[in-house]
């Protein structure tokens, strides 16, 4: 018997047309599921249907190995782009660090507090700065020294370990290393990037610099899917604070850093809670 708290989930998107939501409604139905939430989206410029619906699995009639088989006829029909999902399942997440703290720090403080939903077994990094604070929180810390010359010798070593410790899902903490195609293509949708300030504005090392430099009365953080294109993913959350030319440099610092705490926390439990559908560059996210 199922615990009721155990539930499944699916996410789909397809091209907008009759007889969608009353389908997906009615094969949970005829198979004894109870719907705990149901959301649907239509982008209407593109013509294209996206939906979650998650129900439990105490009492349903088609076992768990056996529900993607027994959808899959109503997604053909459709031409449904899919993803089955169940939330007794604990994923597990890297986080990828360099020598700034507060993104690692708050996120290992959420994972102690029962905050996230997620094993982190492990902290990569390209600098040894942050061993002391991940072991603090008996996470294992592993160092793989970057250069341009050794890039290419590393990144596969990395994704060996990743593949070693059965990672679902990468978290760049403020990591401050470009990850490769082949990185990339390894982990589709499954790596989080978190950004200073509205994107593509103020790149490059001194954000908050630039910032203050042109007297902005607005500082963002963006969280998004790590894509080849840099910086240009689908975009999972975002927020602002305003400041003021009573704002010196430390100040901007300061609050971005909030933001990015905040904003990347935000991306990762979405994630982690099977709210986020990407379709075309772009998400929907089901609160």
């Amino acid at each position: 018997m199922n615990n009721r708290n155990e539930t499944a989930v699916l996410l789909i998107s397809c091209h907008d047309q009759k007889g969608l939501v009353a389908t997906v409604s009615d094969f949970i139905y005829r198979h004894d599921g109870n719907i705990i939430h149901a959301d649907q989206h239509t982008d209407q410029e593109q013509s294209i249907f996206l939906q979650r619906a998650e129900w439990q699995l105490d009492g349903f009639g088609v076992p768990r190995d056996g529900i993607a088989e027994a959808f899959r006829p109503i997604a053909e029909r459709f031409a449904m782009d899919w993803d089955l999902r169940f939330t007794d399942h604990v994923p597990r997440v890297a986080i990828f660090v360099s020598r700034l703290e507060h993104c690692l720090y708050d996120l290992l403080g959420r994972y102690r507090a029962g905050d996230l939903r997620a094993e982190i077994p492990l902290v990569i990094s390209n600098h040894e700065d942050l061993r002391p604070l991940a072991e603090n929180f008996d996470i294992a810390y592993y160092h793989y020294p970057l250069t341009s010359e050794t890039k290419a010798e590393q990144e596969p070593r990395i994704l060996a370990k990743l593949a070693e410790e059965r990672i679902d899902l990468v978290v760049l903490a403020r990591y401050m290393q470009i990850v490769g195609p082949e990185f990339v293509g390894c982990y589709p949708n499954r790596i989080i990037n978190i950004h200073h300030s509205f994107l593509p504005a103020f790149a490059g090392a001194r954000p908050y610099h630039l910032a203050y430099e042109r007297g902005v009365k607005i500082i963002g953080a963006t969280a998004h899917y790590v894509t080849e294109e840099l910086d240009q993913g689908p975009i999972i959350e975002q927020d602002v604070a305003r400041v003021s030319h009573r704002d010196s440099v430390d100040d901007l610092v300061r609050k971005g850093k909030d933001l990015e705490k905040i904003v990347l926390a935000r991306a990762v439990g979405l994630h982690l809670r099977h709210r986020v559908l990407v379709y075309k560059n772009k998400t929907v996210v089901f609160e």
